[in-house]
């Protein structure tokens, strides 16, 4: 699939971000990498291939950023305070600068799903949680969502509590504003159950119930035993559930 590569200088991170853009135009879908992943990963995984038809209709239009999570979900254990406060500000980053210019690029003035794989999900669930004013939908595979995961039981402060979807979620207010907004876009979590998926299927069973308590309207599905925690299955799921919200 033919790439385009691009790259923003960030005033938050203070550094330069390169991301890959696939497609001419339509929903824009901004895809977030697997842990401690780049941007070049989807293509190299051959993720693009899978949408091949969507994306030369222009019905589609991805975009893929790199991550900073070696510093943040993956750093030292002796600097989680540190940690916590990169994260927020990778997701301010993503929200405040990346968007405006994926929007310009894109040009269609659609909303555009967030998506993402194993840590990708956990980025696209949450910033599609956090902010559902600029979203059309969300389509997570294999998603983690607890801080604690990454962090251990031993610590949450007020930063990584942001970023914690199960803890942030589960508090909601069932009037919330967000509810509504919720309900009128498309949510989609999918995990196997088969191997590396543990944490995924406790955390997204989690999520089912939350969103059930809440009255949230919500995609949550949980694939075979033989359904594992790899490229080969998100290849498969991807187009399925596109399929799905478009």
């Amino acid at each position: 699939m033919k790439c385009l590569r691009y790259g923003i200088t960030s005033r938050l991170l203070r550094r330069y971000l390169p991301f890959d853009v696939y497609g001419h135009g339509g929903r824009p879908i901004l895809v977030f990498p697997t842990q401690n992943g780049k941007c070049g990963d989807y293509g190299q995984f051959k993720m693009p291939e899978t949408i091949a038809d969507r994306l030369e209709k222009g019905e589609v239009q991805l975009f893929c950023v790199d991550s900073i999570d070696k510093e943040t979900w993956s750093g030292p254990e002796d600097q989680k305070p540190v940690r916590s406060y990169l994260q927020e500000l990778w997701f301010r980053h993503i929200v405040e600068e990346f968007l405006p210019l994926m929007q310009e690029i894109n040009g269609s003035r659609l909303a555009p799903i967030a998506t993402g794989c194993s840590m990708g999900a956990t980025h696209a669930l949450n910033t599609f949680l956090r902010r559902p004013d600029l979203f059309d939908g969300v389509i997570a595979l294999s998603g983690a969502y607890d801080a604690r995961y990454f962090f251990g039981d031993d610590y949450m402060d007020s930063t990584l509590y942001m970023n914690s979807i199960v803890d942030y979620m589960a508090n909601l207010p069932v009037d919330h504003d967000y509810i509504p907004m919720f309900n009128a876009r498309n949510i989609v979590l999918c995990t196997g159950q088969g191997k590396w998926e543990e944490e995924m299927v406790r955390t997204t069973g989690i999520m089912k119930d939350i969103f059930a308590r809440k009255g949230i309207r919500a995609t949550v599905d949980f694939w075979g035993y033989d359904v594992d925690h790899d490229w080969p299955w998100w290849q498969k799921q991807l187009p399925y559930f596109l399929s799905k919200v478009l």
